[in-house]
């Protein structure tokens, strides 16, 4: 770490300890803070009546066919209502209404495809697109209540299908296309879906590969519920066709009428489910309704990205099959009437600068990607975004994981030009929407740290007894108040619901994650509690030692995971990636676990460092512990179905053995 990043122990046994301190800030300049968005007085009214200020927010932010007259109902917790006599169109609110405001020709969707192909959509031509697609899917008995599973790569057409469904009430559950065929089966079978929305196949790294192959294996098993799939021609593979159940878009979303016009549901009717990753059994599906989640999904895309619609591009790097691309892609920017970016590819095809390649092609203004992301982009060298214009960017954000303080300075440094405020986000599938950020404007940014809930957000760290913990201590990571875009359950199992986060704290939301406030009371995120080791009575953040190697020199990126012990109860094993650059260091195990005791303390050395070619990833980035975990525990790693790159594991093995 940096001069002014210091270690501190905890004392208290219960509390998480040796937690990095972060004395570096970065306020917003006075040009910045005096154009935002939202001001420092936003905190204080919204933290006053907290109801009251979502109920201002529905009512600027949407458009509703039937206004509310109550905003919230917590008589029944943890089972909430917003806005529930209201009624509105998640479709409408998205697209009509910006053309009949007169801002039809806005660009809505700057689309760049893996091979390079583009296509551009104004807010006209979107509506008329989903306006099809939604008298499609009606044509084929998809109607109020029914779910769509969609199974499809980051293309327009994603977007389209779950807009189309939400013109029509129809449930959209989308299934990632990394995820297998029996990933996919187990997800259509338990929301018992009616129509399959998929494509011949994508583009990834340059070649062709298949996706409707996992969808006729997963409806191989008698007894499913879906009556059609409508198949996207995108890369031109050669599919199996089941006549009378498959359907190409062309034929029947391309050739159906323009004219829909869009009635209003329910605020609490359920716009989707969305399935956890990395769960095992019976797949849980989180819920979501209407409302709530448009009004805090807009928000705090306004608030958090300092949006200013008219002028900025907006870039969300995730895939349309993780939260993220639901909130951050195709909802809140289309609420907001913004223009944004749409990539299907990944950022080293055909080259390590594609990223920057499209931000100078489009100006993009802000750009939200994963902590993973920058990591590599560090690996690889500033050189490469060196060769690109990047002066259009002006707010930088980051979601999925915590972000380490060095990858957070190079990110603000490197691509932000050390202007840039650098909003690091915390929030889940089941919140809906961010919960913890600073605001660009207001908030005097420290890297590595979510820092304060946003207005009309009751986040909280505590205690094994649920009590608040004091600044400087760590704990659990907790929501006191219900918030607009909560989940309302999992799908089919409400005792499940409860059960899973609502059983640990009374009354209070339990996120899984640990958390520490620091001497300014901000928040860090410390991962999930899984992720938190307890080596020989210590409280250790796999977060915090990944972060002190990576601000090793010789260290490109890490991963750390505990591992059984018979002697500590978890021992620490670390995996790194050692940069191109790295001095020859014939011990190099040695050097870095000094390196982790001397910024953390000699509790934090890890006992087994592995130097590795390649760590395993997801197509969305995140690095998948648990075969990490496998290795360091002498198991044979476990599926690795879902990784970007299969290969990897075997790259691990090969490497260990060498």
């Amino acid at each position: 770490m940096s001069e002014d990043t210091t270690t501190a122990a905890e004392s208290n046994g219960d509390a998480l300890e040796n937690l990095l301190t972060e004395n570096r800030q970065f306020p917003p300049s006075a040009d910045f803070a005096a154009n935002a968005v939202v001001k420092a007085g936003e905190y204080e009214a919204a933290n006053a009546d907290r109801a009251a200020f979502w109920g201002k927010q529905a009512r600027e932010l949407l458009s509703w066919t039937k206004d509310f007259t109550k905003t919230l109902d917590w008589s029944n917790p943890p089972f909430a209502t917003w806005f529930d006599d209201g009624e509105l169109n998640a479709s409408y609110n998205a697209l009509d209404r910006h053309v009949e405001a007169g801002n039809g020709d806005r660009v809505a969707i700057y689309f760049e495809g893996e091979p390079g192909d583009t296509r551009t959509y104004t807010y006209a031509q979107l509506t008329e697109e989903v306006k099809k697609a939604t008298n499609a899917f009606e044509a084929l008995g998809v109607s109020r209540g029914d779910r769509v599973a969609v199974y499809l790569p980051m293309i327009p057409e994603a977007v389209i299908t779950l807009l189309a469904c939400a013109r029509i009430g129809a449930i959209h559950s989308v299934v990632f296309g990394g995820f297998s065929a029996e990933a996919l089966r187990s997800r259509i079978d338990d929301a018992e879906a009616k129509l399959v929305v998929t494509a011949d196949g994508t583009f990834r790294r340059g070649k062709p590969s298949s996706l409707k192959p996992a969808v006729d294996e997963a409806l191989t098993a008698p007894g499913h519920t879906v009556e059609h799939v409508v198949v996207v021609k995108r890369n031109g593979e050669d599919v199996n066709w089941v006549e009378g159940r498959d359907l190409w878009w062309d034929d029947t979303v391309s050739t159906a009428s323009t004219e829909h016009t869009a009635v209003g549901h329910p605020a609490e009717h359920p716009l989707f489910i969305l399935y956890t990753s990395g769960t095992t059994g019976k797949p849980k599906g989180i819920l979501h309704t209407t409302g709530g989640y448009l009004t805090q999904t807009a928000y705090t895309h306004k608030a958090v990205f300092d949006l200013h619609p008219e002028t900025d591009v907006f870039w969300c790097t995730a895939d349309v099959g993780w939260v993220t691309g639901h909130s951050y892609v195709t909802y809140a920017p289309l609420v907001n009437g913004a223009t944004q970016v749409i990539y299907e590819g990944t950022p080293d095809s055909p080259h390590q600068g594609r990223f920057w390649e499209i931000v100078e092609k489009y100006k993009v203004s802000i750009l939200y990607t994963a902590p993973t992301a920058i990591r590599t982009f560090m690996k690889w060298g500033e050189d490469i975004p060196a060769k690109y214009d990047l002066s259009s960017i002006r707010v930088l954000g980051s979601v999925g994981e915590p972000i380490n303080p060095e990858a957070w300075m190079w990110y603000r440094r490197v691509i932000g030009a050390d202007k840039a405020p650098v909003v690091d986000t915390w929030w889940q599938t089941e919140t809906g929407a961010i919960m913890i950020a600073p605001l660009p404007g207001v908030t005097s940014a420290k890297p590595g740290s979510a820092q304060t809930p946003l207005p009309g957000i009751a986040v909280d760290v505590v205690d094994e007894l649920g009590a608040s913990v004091p600044d400087g201590h760590g704990g659990y990571l907790v929501i006191r108040e219900p918030w607009p875009a909560m989940l309302r359950g999992i799908w089919g199992d409400n005792e499940r619901y409860k059960s899973t986060y609502w059983a640990r704290f009374d009354d209070m939301y339990f996120a899984g994650d640990g958390a520490k406030k620091d001497a300014d009371g901000d928040v860090w995120l410390l991962g999930r509690v899984d992720d938190v080791m307890n080596v020989s009575g210590h409280r250790l953040s796999t977060t915090e030692i990944e972060s002190a190697l990576v601000s090793h020199p010789s260290v490109a990126e890490a991963a750390v995971v505990g591992a059984a012990d018979e002697t500590t109860g978890q021992a620490v094993v670390a995996f790194v990636i050692l940069r191109g650059s790295a001095v020859d260091d014939p011990d190099i195990v040695t050097t870095l676990r000094n390196h982790v005791g001397h910024e953390i303390g000699p509790i934090a050395k890890p006992k087994t460092i592995l130097v590795v070619p390649e760590l395993p990833k997801t197509r969305s980035g995140k690095i998948m512990r648990r075969l990490l975990k496998d290795i360091a525990e002498g198991r044979e790693a476990g599926d690795s179905s879902t990784l970007a790159d299969n290969t990897v594991m075997n790259q691990i093995s090969d490497s260990l053995k060498a």
